[in-house]
């Protein structure tokens, strides 16, 4: 309201003075009787976008805040000194277009209009187990292992621009442990054999890069390589919205983290605070699958491309309209067989889709000094045996795995923390946290074969009790400690006798982190 009477007061002053001079010309001059000084629209724009520049100088000089697009969301951000409270970024997002409409939607290059950001890992863990090729075979040789690791796990950079009349691009690059997507590994139960883990070809990995055109807050049309928000991790994969040192383990197991792929989505929000989003995209590739991973392997690509003989969609619902909550569902179905180079021409596998599925249910609510997360998700393969009986036969030199991969899939994790700094008005007001946390995770990624409950690899399939500290100076920065405690399944035979029990897994690990948009 107070801007509009400061505009009424500046332009109806300035209409009354050109009415005013167009009367006097019209009266002093015979020549100009029959002629007509009018104020086009584009000078009344044009007066009226001056106007508006203005008022926003005046509001962002009274604020402190600058304006950036979120290159995960294409949403505009206000950078503020004081920190977001977690769960309630929605609050703080606007909307990309408005700017460029005030200035008449001209693309002229603008610095506020750059997103700059990003997230990073650095971690450290003492595993009080071993990590022999051969612990899962002969567990009691190895009882009293331990090892130590050093690592980056996520570097990521966010690049983000507003191009304006609703259009705006955003881009991840990331660097994974320390810069690239290749590297070797020794197998389980596999003689120990070296084998060589790709995910994507290249040193570092671009994660997003997509354009977007928003026409309101219900409709947005984005395309190109975008997260697939399947699973509570991949929607919110930062290490500011987990309290772990390592991002939850259950999903980050079974499923693609971060997954990402090339696709058309079409997203979009009321105004009772319903997201919702819908994508078209690739099929994954079930020659990569394995039994530790289940369709992890099947998201990345050996290649320089990826393939696209077969197809997916995933959708995704977010409800916000309580405060502090976020209630998700979120589902993906797509076929996998025959989306690879090698030649499936065979008639025993002319209906052999393959088929995945999956379900997840995630939440968050922070509130009251709280924040408690969880998630589960439920995932099925259709034909599993046909593709294990697939893969067994491949060449030595193909990218697939050649291993039993479970037809269903379980994992379930909640998290609960309370922040003691809020109980000190001091550091309250400073906007310090620390939480005292807990955690539990349940998964299995052998969970279910054929149906039928799986017991060759009972080592897949855990329980995972975690407890810790995470200390944030800042809303950005945070320090993590964390003790975990993990047993595994033990394995029995078909009459349900134990056949093999497995060394428990503790594990000590602390780590620092940030996330973040900065300011140019």
């Amino acid at each position: 309201m107070k801007l509009f009477i400061c505009k009424a007061v500046i332009v109806v002053p300035l209409l009354a003075f050109l009415g005013a001079t167009r009367l006097y010309a019209q009266e002093s001059s015979s020549q100009v009787q029959n002629q007509t000084i009018t104020l086009t629209e584009d000078e009344y724009l044009q007066i009226l976008q001056r106007l508006d520049a203005l008022e926003q100088k005046q509001a962002d000089a009274e604020s402190g805040a600058t304006r950036r697009v979120d290159a995960t969301s294409g949403a505009t951000r206000l950078n503020r000194e004081e920190p977001m409270e977690e769960g309630n970024r929605d609050e703080y997002a606007e909307d990309v277009t408005s700017q460029s409409k005030k200035e008449g939607g001209r693309a002229k290059w603008r610095p506020e209009r750059l997103t700059i950001g990003g997230y990073g890992e650095v971690a450290m863990k003492r595993c009080f187990y071993s990590n022999n090729y051969l612990r899962y075979l002969t567990p009691s040789k190895y009882v009293n292992d331990q090892y130590g690791e050093v690592d980056l796990p996520h570097v990521v950079i966010y690049l983000g621009y507003d191009f304006g009349r609703g259009w705006s691009m955003g881009s991840e690059i990331e660097f994974e442990h320390g810069g690239t997507e290749s590297a070797m590994e020794i197998e389980e139960e596999e003689g120990g054999e070296y084998e060589s883990e790709i995910e994507r070809g290249g040193e570092v990995a671009l994660e997003q890069f997509w354009l977007q055109k928003k026409f309101n807050d219900y409709a947005i049309i984005r395309a190109g390589m975008q997260v697939i928000p399947v699973g509570g991790l991949n929607a919110h994969h930062e290490p500011t919205e987990f309290f772990g040192v390592y991002r939850p383990e259950g999903e980050f197991t079974i499923l693609p983290s971060t997954w990402h792929e090339v696709g058309l989505a079409f997203m979009g929000k009321t105004k009772s605070g319903l997201h919702y989003q819908a994508m078209f995209l690739p099929g994954l590739d079930s020659d990569r699958f394995n039994r530790k991973g289940w369709i992890n392997p099947g998201a990345g690509s050996p290649y320089e491309f990826k393939l696209a003989n077969v197809y997916a969609g995933a959708v995704r619902l977010d409800y916000t309209g309580v405060q502090g909550l976020r209630l998700s569902l979120s589902g993906y179905c797509g076929n996998s067989f025959k989306n690879t180079l090698s030649n499936v021409r065979s008639e025993e596998y002319d209906t052999i889709r393959g088929t995945v599925s999956i379900g997840s249910f995630d939440f968050a609510y922070n509130g009251h000094n709280w924040i408690f997360r969880g998630s589960a998700v439920y995932g099925h393969l259709g034909d599993a045996a046909a593709i294990v009986a697939y893969n067994k036969v491949q060449r030595k030199d193909s990218p697939s795995s050649k291993q039993w991969v479970a037809s269903d899939v379980i994992s379930a994790g909640v998290e609960l923390g309370y922040d003691f700094f809020s109980l000190n008005s001091t550091l309250r007001e400073r906007h310090q946290r620390f939480y005292l946390w807990g955690r539990y995770d349940y998964y299995d990624s052998m969970f279910r074969y054929n149906g039928n409950r799986s017991t060759t690899y009972a080592w897949c399939g855990r329980q995972k009790m975690s407890v810790g500290v995470n200390y944030f100076p800042l809303k950005e920065v945070g320090v993590k400690a964390e003790f975990s405690y993990s047993i595994l399944n033990k394995k029995k035979n078909s009459a349900g006798d134990l056949v093999r029990f497995y060394n428990d897994e503790p594990m000590l690990a602390f780590g620092i982190v940030y996330a973040g948009f900065f300011k140019l």
